[in-house]
């Protein structure tokens, strides 16, 4: 079906008088790409393929903004002529002075993340099945006074006045609307654990976003999960989150902060923090001081209990608050009779939601019942016995098996992961698949967090064990291809005594083994944790504050790495087994070549962060498309300074013997290189992600081979969720359960 933006821009084109081939050539895009985006075949268009379109269609600026919120699917074209499809615009102050040129770029940053996040969250619910066959009610009640502010804070009543409640109560639809009847703009939602809370979060987001102006605050989603507001100021959380799903906002603000703090600074976020209650325990009052510490307008979710064991005390600031309702038996009947397929004039759920209607005393219906109160559970119902190949829904009314409500509920979660996997041509065994889930699991409850970041896929393992096997196995690859050189090509230098390849093979195994273990040693102290993934591209000029903040801490690590090769090198000189061709005499020239290869790798990798810059600004970025920009990046950055330390060892054995060895440049042009890359397995997150979640955890069984594709398969399937750059499991309630199992 042809898309709003397509008949736009269809409609736009014709009245330019232009070809497709035309507007192809003009904005330097693919007539296959033109041709795409007015059939409807490719959704979702990047911001900057829509402003390359504008250019050369020749837009007004007005026509422009219209266009961009078409992309963005705040604006319904229908049969509206293209001058029509304009966004409301603010009044003229007659003598008010000019968009400077930063308040410009405060906009456009908006109307960026603006756009980003509504294309995530929009395909996030179709992932879902939010809207298939349409979204299960969520409605509200106005909470318990006792854990609201008073009336007189939330209306900003002036001082004497009183004021009296608000009407609160709504349902899904009518989200953005509640939330603007209140004058602070601070709204809290509760619900028990699957009740809604965060489809409700996105809803609100994307309604928000739906009428949302320009240079408007951008409604965005944050995980409070991961912040520890004892260490991290809201504001600062709020930029980190914002520029680890969002690199681009890296790019240059005000006073050389980064457009992410600028942002959050000049107003241009709404925070929708959502899992107030999955804050690590005793971190709780300290997030709700840090909350009233702030004037910032938000929307909070959280359960009941957790929100409300800090509130009784002090509420949020200026803070109204409703609670979800649960689901009621006349929600199910129109609901589920309709996910499933007839037979006849009936489905195999109207027996069940019969006894639930007709039978609400017995046990079984009363257990169901309870069971079936939440969205969480239906959904979960839903998948397993609305599924063609499902089991009958009148298992459900067994009380022999199921006894009780847990016991329902745990046969929900159970037979989830089975059941979404149960597709007979899929390349995953649902056995192992719920093996590795379930490891997947524990390392988020180890790490304390909801958040699944492939850097930290091998976080979860002590620093000392992590050493250790980055060492043996980035090690063991360069010792071999060392000694399968040497075998192939003969030593190094010409003139020398033959050695041993399988002896060269071993010391540099260690050798570097070592050299890597504590380079990785020391970036873990340096970085404090493991190490983030790089959201930058490489440019030929400016970079000086990353480089005056980066350039000693990676030398230094450069230089911890060569203390440890040289250690092994220089034993392997003096017993004269001359690993790698290394210059001097006995122990001491192999140290010396060990500690200036360590210093040459910090001080390239130091220099390099003053060529790294903030990737472009409309980056959109989901964990596959960061885990492929690291991998670009690293591979040939390390790849190409590896090459220099391949030409920097033959200058340095030509110094030693006084004239340059021919034979040894062959060796060092291909083992350089290797060297390089190694180098990048102690020193970035893609390194990481190469020894952890490539070799040693499918080694150990505890993850597939392909785990990105094991990732996004298991997004396809609902499994997990993407939130940003890192993954979720869809509920909290299935990552717990597949942890305890």
């Amino acid at each position: 079906m042809t898309s709003q933006f397509s008949a736009l821009l269809r409609q736009l084109r014709l009245q330019a008088g232009l070809t497709q081939e035309d507007l192809a050539r003009n904005s330097g895009l693919s007539v296959r790409t033109v041709r795409r985006l007015e059939t409807g075949e490719r959704a979702n268009p990047q911001v900057g393929t829509v402003r390359l379109l504008a250019d050369a269609l020749r837009l007004e600026p007005d026509q422009r903004a219209g266009m961009l919120a078409v992309a963005d699917g705040r604006v319904p074209v229908g049969d509206a002529p293209p001058e029509q499809v304009r966004p409301s615009e603010p009044p003229v102050v007659v003598g008010s002075p000019p968009e400077s040129a930063f308040e410009r770029l405060l906009a456009e940053a908006a109307d960026d993340l603006a756009h980003a996040v509504g294309a995530r969250l929009g395909r996030e619910e179709e992932l879902r099945r939010i809207h298939d066959p349409f979204p299960l009610p969520v409605r509200w009640q106005a909470a318990p006074e006792g854990v609201m502010d008073h009336w007189e804070n939330i209306r900003r009543a002036s001082p004497g006045a009183s004021a009296g409640p608000l009407d609160l109560a709504g349902r899904l639809p009518e989200i953005t609307e509640v939330y603007r009847r209140v004058p602070s703009g601070r709204l809290v939602v509760l619900g028990r654990a699957g009740s809604g809370k965060s489809v409700l979060a996105a809803r609100f987001v994307l309604d928000v976003l739906g009428t949302r102006e320009r240079g408007e605050a951008v409604p965005v989603v944050f995980g409070l999960g991961s912040w520890n507001p004892t260490t991290t100021g809201f504001r600062d959380w709020l930029a980190g989150q914002l520029l680890r799903d969002h690199p681009g906002l890296a790019a240059a603000g005000r006073d050389e902060a980064d457009l992410a703090t600028t942002l959050v600074e000049a107003g241009r976020v709404l925070p929708v923090l959502d899992g107030f209650d999955e804050l690590a325990a005793g971190l709780h009052r300290a997030a709700l001081d840090a909350l009233n510490a702030t004037t910032l307008p938000l929307l909070v979710t959280s359960r009941p209990g957790e929100y409300a064991a800090v509130a009784g005390a002090d509420a949020l600031t200026a803070a109204a608050a409703v609670r979800l309702t649960d689901l009621t038996v006349t929600d199910l009947i129109d609901y589920l009779p309709r996910t499933t397929r007839k037979d006849g004039d009936a489905t195999a759920w109207d027996p069940v939601l019969a006894e639930l209607r007709d039978h609400p005393g017995r046990p079984a219906s009363a257990n169901l019942r309870t069971v079936l109160t939440t969205p969480l559970m239906v959904g979960l119902a839903r998948a397993t016995h609305s599924a063609p190949a499902g089991p009958d829904p009148s298992v459900l009314l067994d009380t022999e098996r199921f006894g009780s409500q847990h016991a329902l509920e745990d046969h929900l979660l159970g037979s989830f992961i089975p059941t979404v996997y149960r597709d007979p041509d899929t390349r995953w065994d649902p056995e192992r698949v719920r093996h590795w889930l379930g490891h997947l699991a524990r390392h988020l409850d180890r790490l304390g967090t909801h958040d699944l970041a492939w850097w930290e896929l091998g976080a979860g393992t002590r620093r000392g064990l992590r050493m250790v096997i980055l060492g043996a196995l980035s090690g063991l690859v360069v010792g071999l291809v060392s000694g399968l050189l040497l075998w192939l090509v003969g030593s190094p230098a010409a003139g020398r005594e033959p050695v041993n390849p399988l002896l060269i093979a071993v010391e540099n195994w260690v050798g570097f083994g070592l050299a890597f273990a504590l380079g990785h040693g020391v970036g873990l102290a340096i970085e404090g944790g493991p190490f983030a993934p790089a959201r930058i591209r490489l440019r030929t000029r400016g970079g000086f504050r990353r480089l005056r903040a980066r350039f000693a801490p990676r030398l230094l690590a450069g230089l911890a790495g060569g203390v440890g090769a040289g250690l092994v090198l220089g034993l392997g000189n003096a017993a004269g087994h001359n690993p790698l061709g290394i210059v001097g005499s006995g122990f001491p020239g192999g140290l010396a070549t060990g500690l200036g290869m360590g210093a040459l790798t910090g001080l390239g990798w130091g220099l390099l962060a003053g060529l790294e810059a903030p990737m472009d600004i409309r980056s959109a970025v989901g964990p596959t498309d960061l885990l492929r920009t690291n991998r670009r990046m690293v591979v040939a950055g390390f790849l190409g300074w590896g090459l220099v330390l391949g030409v920097a060892h033959v200058l340095m054995v030509a110094l030693a013997v006084g004239h340059l060895d021919p034979a040894a440049l062959p060796f060092d042009l291909m083992i350089g290189p290797l060297i390089g890359l190694a180098i990048s397995t102690c020193v970035t997150a893609w390194g990481q992600w190469l020894v952890f979640a490539r070799v040693w955890l499918p080694l150990t069984g505890r993850l597939p081979w392909s785990v990105a594709a094991f990732l996004d398969d298991a997004c396809r399937r609902g499994v997990l969720r993407q939130v940003g750059a890192v993954h979720q499991f869809r509920h909290a309630r299935l990552q717990a359960h597949l942890s305890n199992t």
